[in-house]
């Protein structure tokens, strides 16, 4: 069996799906971008948020008068409590935060250094302008995608910023030569390459051999032998290699290859790489009228980075002086230091500080989890269910196999397993089992036997991950006029490299856009019909028609098909048995805690809303209180399977 196909689908890519995600970069630099996933098999089902009602407001209340954060059902939830559980996922992480702010503004008030309300503000929208958007949209995207809210922006993320930048004023020169090399990684020629990455010498010396005899097999053999996870599933396609950009051997072997040369192995960091030169891509041309903007921005760029450098170093001298214990994460000293966090230069910071500090940054995310196992909890006791430790051991199992983490024998590697998902997750195994293993087996507890696979289910999951698959290439568009105009122009020429310049112009899609057309084979039953209808009617060299998924008008040229990986249907069926029931036990779990719920009655005194029972929220002022924050969405919680992202416990 192809390794590929080893793997749930949930860990392949989502066919043409676009998520957008942004990013807070060394408290400075803010992007955004693309992940392109691609679907490879039956998807896995999850539950979306709930848009959140346009009745909902924030308001304001002291919740350490009642000390009660939240009541589900009637049954409340007690503000130390959730302190605790902020205290165990974020204790170390915050204080770290805290203790280093304690080291900037003891030094700024050493230096007599001021950082006024007024320069904040003028940083934030400073950052909110070069993304060309107000300041309030800019807050607003921070709080909605990264869960930063304006005062921890503000705090955490402008104030250190601005501190380090004037505790590490010194005079920044650009050189000419530092923006010549700018210039050249951002608009001189580039390589356009596929790559094999292994960790072995040896086998990396195997595959180059492999390579040499047969270069036209180069992308397959990335596709069955890379390590480098993002590359292999295009045959080894990675974006094109500029000049000043990474490893200066690697760059310079790519630019010494010629189209359809094979390179050596090269030793790059842990790494062993070979490439093969697709395309030598021409300059970018930049005109009179933009060379100087451009040359502009290119220098802010170098100045920027500059000043982050001095900052890093200002800040890593701070930290060397200063005087700093830890007294959170050593038993014996919080034994001897009852009540205390930690001390930098001999000034306290208490425990009760670092947990009003946990909660006022992570309150409302825990606090939803804990809503969430609070609902799942009553409503096993309502239908006197209950989850017991074989159950959490068999979906940990499951788990296992499902990713392949298996003996010779096939029997799984526990130990292998929970190593490999809390160290990507980030979490502990207590959290991993608390906060993902047991709501997915409380909620497969409570649907029971409700979920059957039928042979339908079977053969299609077959043809969708084991059978044949269309080789082609694809232009992405999203209007339909322009869609209509690409078409016309493609059948003036209909060879595949005009194809391919068209694709590389108009293609808004990244993969297809940068790699000229060229996209994961498409499957059946892979979750895109109108795309798999016309793909699986070309044949090679014919071109589709303009195909409307969704809101994108898409059109292919066939190159031929794949020959199926795996022909026997016995020999995969208690696989793919396993594997559909997942996913269709997780649509039906989706559909059951929605259910659950919107039948609750909850009373969310941090986010500020009040549920009637009946999937209706409220504003809770209407019922007399004030409390503060905006309301999460409801989310389903995350399976063994697929952690998704989950607040970590400290280590």
């Amino acid at each position: 069996m192809d390794h590929s196909h080893k793997k749930p689908a949930a860990k392949r890519k989502t066919f043409w799906t676009h998520r957008v995600s942004l990013l807070v970069i060394a408290s400075l630099a803010v992007t955004f971008c693309v992940v392109i996933r691609y679907l490879g098999g039956v998807e896995h089902a999850v539950a979306k948020p709930k848009a959140k009602s346009s009745r909902n407001r924030q308001v304001t209340v002291d919740t350490k008068k009642h000390g009660i954060v939240a009541v589900i059902n009637q049954k409340p939830i007690q503000r130390s409590e959730l302190a605790r559980e902020c205290m165990n996922r974020f204790g170390e992480d915050v204080l770290e935060t805290v203790a280093n702010k304690y080291i900037l503004l003891m030094e700024c008030k050493r230096r007599e250094v001021v950082i006024t309300k007024e320069e904040v503000e003028r940083e934030v929208t400073s950052m909110a302008n070069k993304f060309g958007i107000t300041v309030e949209h800019w807050l607003g995207m921070l709080e909605d995608e990264r869960k930063i809210n304006p005062r921890q922006y503000r705090n955490d993320v402008i104030w250190p910023t601005l501190a380090l930048r004037k505790l590490a004023a010194k005079s920044i020169t650009v050189s000419d030569d530092e923006i010549k090399q700018a210039w050249d990684s951002q608009y001189g020629p580039k390589v356009k390459v596929r790559l094999i990455a292994l960790t072995q010498k040896t086998k990396a010396d195997q595959i180059y051999r492999q390579a040499l005899a047969t270069p036209t097999d180069f992308a397959e053999l990335a596709m069955d032998h890379s390590q480098d996870v993002n590359s292999a599933p295009y045959g080894g396609l990675v974006p094109p290699i500029r000049r000043h950009m990474g490893s200066p051997e690697l760059e310079q072997v790519a630019f010494s290859l010629k189209p359809g040369q094979i390179s050596r192995v090269i030793h790059v960091a842990n790494q062993y790489v070979i490439l093969k030169c697709e395309k030598i891509l021409a300059p970018t041309t930049v005109s009179e009228k933009d060379f100087k903007v451009v040359r502009s921005r290119l220098e802010s760029n170098i100045h920027s980075a500059k000043q982050r450098e001095m900052a890093a170093e200002t800040f890593s001298t701070l930290q060397n002086k200063a005087q700093f214990t830890n007294v959170y994460n050593n038993p014996n000293l919080r034994q001897k230091n009852p009540g205390v966090a930690a001390t930098i230069n001999g000034k306290q910071i208490t425990i009760r500080q670092l947990a009003e500090e946990c909660l006022l940054r992570h309150g409302i995310s825990v606090l939803d989890i804990e809503i969430n196992r609070r609902l799942l909890q009553q409503e096993l006791k309502r239908r006197n269910l209950s989850v017991q430790q074989a159950d959490l051991h068999r979906e940990v199992e499951r788990a296992a196999r499902a990713f392949g983490i298996t003996k010779n024998d096939g029997s799984p590697q526990i130990n292998s397993w929970l190593k490999m998902v809390t160290e990507e997750q980030g979490v502990t195994k207590e959290i991993y089992m608390s906060d993902i293993v047991w709501p997915t087996v409380a909620l497969k507890t409570l649907i029971g036997s409700r979920v059957q696979v039928t042979e339908d289910d079977l053969h299609k999951g077959f043809e969708a991950n084991y059978g044949e698959r269309v080789e082609c290439l694809a232009i992405v568009m999203s209007d339909q006029r322009r869609a209509q105009k690409v078409w016309a122009e493609s059948q003036k020429s209909p060879n595949a490299k005009a194809f391919a310049r068209l694709a590389s112009i108009h293609s808004i899609e990244p993969i297809s856009r940068n790699n000229d057309g060229e996209v994961p084979p498409i499957a059946k039953f892979s979750g895109q019909p109108e795309v798999e209808e016309a793909a699986f009617e070309l044949k090679p060299e014919e071109m589709s028609g303009i195909i409307v998924s969704g809101d994108r008008y898409i059109i292919l040229r066939a190159k031929g098909r794949t020959q199926p990986i795996v022909k026997d249907f016995a020999a995969v069926r208690d696989t793919l048995y396993e594997d559909i029931l997942e996913k269709k036990l997780r649509a039906s779990m989706g559909k059951e805690f929605d259910h659950i719920k919107e039948s609750a009655q909850i009373d969310n005194f941090l986010a500020g809303t009040t549920q009637s029972g009946r999937g209706n929220k409220i504003p809770t002022a209407d019922r007399r209180a004030e409390r503060p924050g905006t309301p999460p969405g409801s989310v389903i919680p995350a399976t063994a399977t697929q952690p998704g992202s989950t607040p970590r416990r400290n280590r």
